[in-house]
């Protein structure tokens, strides 16, 4: 059975291009393998998709599968989750992809992640554990709310326990060159 056909091609298009472009920028980030110039683009080009998703989101609210299909609606949760300059615009993206999983339009474990991310850029603790500190010394957890029951709560959001998601971090990273300076906030336990 064919996937039915995204209500806005167009929107789709423009997402999966912004966020395809944006990975490739952060994996050069985070392998150190940018000057100041091309840093400087990035951040600029960053806060271009936060912009763009800021509209979409202001005309259509969450774009979610039906909208874009789901590969633009992760390709928007990507974008939402690496604006992290803009912690208010990242909130109200985490209430809005909220209603959107209730409503079967968007995956419950992107929530988790964003709204995760949207804790810890307002400096409070993370609920699911999906934000690591990646750096020299290896992965860590960045602050985390009631650790006894973290594996509870990732399970209610469709995530595996905490341990299965670090090794998959481990793993992915482990080949990598990392950078000498400071920490970077790196996504894990993605589905």
């Amino acid at each position: 059975m064919k996937a039915a056909e995204p209500l806005r091609p167009d929107l789709a298009r423009e997402l999966v291009d912004r966020a395809t472009k944006a990975a490739t920028r952060r994996a050069g980030r985070v392998r150190n393998h940018l000057d100041g110039v091309c840093l400087g683009q990035g951040r600029h080009s960053d806060h271009a998709d936060t912009k763009v998703l800021r509209r979409i989101l202001a005309e259509h609210d969450w774009p979610g599968h039906r909208l874009v299909g789901p590969d633009a609606a992760r390709a928007a949760w990507s974008i939402a989750l690496h604006s992290d300059d803009e912690p208010d615009f990242q909130r109200a993206a985490a209430i809005l992809l909220e209603r959107a999983a209730q409503a079967g339009d968007a995956r419950i474990d992107h929530w988790a992640h964003l709204y995760d991310r949207a804790l810890i850029t307002n400096g409070r603790d993370q609920e699911y554990g999906t934000q690591l500190l990646l750096n020299p010394e290896g992965i860590t957890l960045c602050p985390l709310r009631a650790p006894e029951s973290l594996d509870e709560r990732r399970a209610t959001v469709g995530l595996p326990p905490i341990t299965v998601a670090l090794e998959a971090v481990r793993r992915r990273y482990a080949s990598d060159h990392l950078a000498d300076d400071a920490p970077t906030v790196v996504l894990a336990g993605a589905a």
